[in-house]
C-alpha cells in the first residue's frame, strides 16, 4: 500500500511517461513540455519557451523569486530534459507502462521524466507550505539532450553563468549522487565507394558499406575500459538498392573518454583513422562534445550538504564520476558548482526494462527540497571555479 506522497508521485511520473517524446520527434516532445508548463504556471512560475529552431522542441524556462534576475543570493538552477532515446510506439509494443515488483517502468521513467517531476513536486510542496526561499530559482528544461544538447547548449550555459550553482535530477544508479561526468565526443564518418550491378559486374564496384563494416570493426577495436576510452557506432546508413553495391555509407560515432589527455587521444584516432579500401574514400567530421565534467569545491560542498540531508531521510547517498553523460557536463565544465545524478534511483535506462525504484520516491523528493532550502539558507559554500 502506497502512502499519498509516493501514489501522487508515481500517478504524475506516468503520465507524463504516457506522452512518448523521442528528440527527434519535435511535435510529440512539445506535447510533454506544454504539459510541464502547465504544471509550473499553476504553481506561479514566469514561464518562458524560447525557440531555437524547427529541429528540436521548444525548451522550457520556469522562473520563481524573479529567476536570475532577482536581487537575491544564491541563484539556483534546476536543469533537466523530457526528450528520450524510446521511439514512438514504445509504450504500446515492448514498453507498456506498468508497475511490477515496486518498480515503476516505461519509457522515460528514470531518464529523466521521474527527476523533473520530483523537482516540480518539491516546488509545489514548499509554494503550497509558504516556505519556498525568496532567492531566485530557475528551472530549465531542454529538449534536445539525448542528442547532445546541440541546439540548447547556449542556452544551458548562458543560465548557468548566471547562477550560482546547479542541480540536475537525472536519474541515480545504486543511490549514487553524480560529481562528475567523463567527456563526450560525436563523429559521423562517411565512406565513399563506386557503384556496380551487384550481379553482373560486382567486381568493378567499391563496396561503402563494406569498407565501412571494417573501419566499425577496427574502431570499436580501440575501446579500452581499463584506460576508460570507448567508442560506439550507434547509427548506420548506407546503400539505396539492394542490387547496387553501395556508393556510399555513414556512420554515428559516440566517443568517451575520462581525462583531457584521453579525449586528445580519441581525437588523434579519428584524425588519423584511414579507408581500409583503396577505391572508398573515408571522410570523417566531428559533432557536438560534452566537455569534461571534474569535481570542485563547489560540486563538493553541494555534495556533502545533500549527503547529509539523506542521511537524515534513511538514504546512503555517495558521489561518484559518470560515465554518462548529461547537460551537467556543460555546466560543470564551466565552474559552476553542480551536482548531478540526484533524481529518481532506478535501473536500464536506455533499455526496454528502463524503471524507478518506487518505494524512495517520497524520499529523494524531500532531499531536492530540503537541498534547495539549505542552498537558499546560504548554509552551502558556493564557490565558482
Amino acid at each position: 500500500m502506497q502512502d499519498a506522497t509516493t501514489q501522487r508521485l508515481v500517478e504524475g511520473i506516468s503520465s507524463w511517461a504516457t506522452l512518448e517524446s523521442p528528440t527527434n520527434r519535435p511535435a510529440h516532445v512539445e506535447r510533454v513540455m506544454a504539459l510541464a508548463e502547465t504544471a509550473y504556471r499553476e504553481i506561479g512560475a514566469d514561464c518562458t519557451r524560447p525557440d531555437l529552431g524547427e529541429k528540436c522542441a521548444r525548451p522550457l524556462i520556469a522562473r520563481f523569486n524573479g529567476g536570475r534576475g532577482g536581487p537575491t543570493r544564491p541563484r539556483l538552477l534546476i536543469l533537466g530534459h523530457l526528450d528520450t532515446v524510446h521511439p514512438v510506439g514504445s509504450i504500446d509494443g515492448p514498453m507498456p507502462i506498468r508497475i511490477e515488483d515496486g518498480r515503476l517502468y516505461g519509457p522515460g521513467v528514470m531518464d529523466m521524466k521521474g527527476g523533473n517531476y520530483l523537482a516540480l513536486d518539491a516546488l509545489r510542496a514548499m509554494i503550497g507550505s509558504g516556505s519556498l526561499p525568496s532567492s531566485p530559482i530557475t528551472v530549465l528544461i531542454n529538449t534536445d539532450e539525448e542528442i547532445g544538447s546541440p541546439y540548447s547548449r547556449a542556452l544551458i550555459e548562458e543560465e548557468a553563468r548566471a547562477h550560482d550553482c546547479v542541480l540536475v535530477p537525472e536519474p541515480s544508479r545504486q543511490g549514487d549522487a553524480v560529481i562528475g561526468r567523463f567527456a563526450f565526443a560525436r563523429f559521423r564518418m562517411t565512406t565513399h565507394g563506386a557503384p556496380a550491378h551487384a550481379g553482373a559486374d560486382n567486381a568493378a564496384g567499391q563496396s561503402a558499406i563494406r569498407a565501412m563494416a571494417r573501419l566499425i570493426e577496427k574502431l570499436e577495436g580501440l575501446t579500452d575500459m581499463k584506460r576508460l576510452v570507448s567508442f560506439n557506432v550507434g547509427v548506420i546508413h548506407g546503400g539505396e538498392f539492394v542490387n547496387v553495391v553501395p556508393l556510399s555509407c555513414t556512420a554515428e560515432v559516440l566517443a568517451v573518454a575520462n581525462t583531457e589527455d584521453n579525449l586528445s587521444y580519441v581525437r588523434k584516432v579519428m584524425a588519423e583513422l584511414e579507408s581500409p579500401s583503396p577505391g572508398v574514400r573515408l571522410e570523417i567530421e566531428p559533432g557536438v562534445e560534452r566537455p569534461l565534467f571534474l569535481p570542485s569545491e563547489g560540486t563538493m560542498a553541494l555534495f556533502e550538504s545533500a549527503r547529509e540531508i539523506a542521511a537524515d531521510l534513511g538514504l546512503t547517498l555517495t558521489g561518484r564520476v559518470a560515465g554518462g553523460g548529461s547537460d551537467g557536463n556543460f555546466t560543470g565544465a564551466l565552474g559552476v558548482p553542480t551536482l548531478d545524478g540526484i533524481g529518481v534511483a532506478g535501473q536500464g535506462p536506455h533499455t526496454l526494462d528502463e524503471c524507478l525504484e518506487i518505494a524512495t520516491l517520497a524520499a529523494r523528493c524531500e532531499l531536492i527540497g530540503r537541498l534547495i532550502r539549505r542552498i537558499a539558507s546560504g548554509e552551502v559554500a558556493l564557490t565558482k571555479v
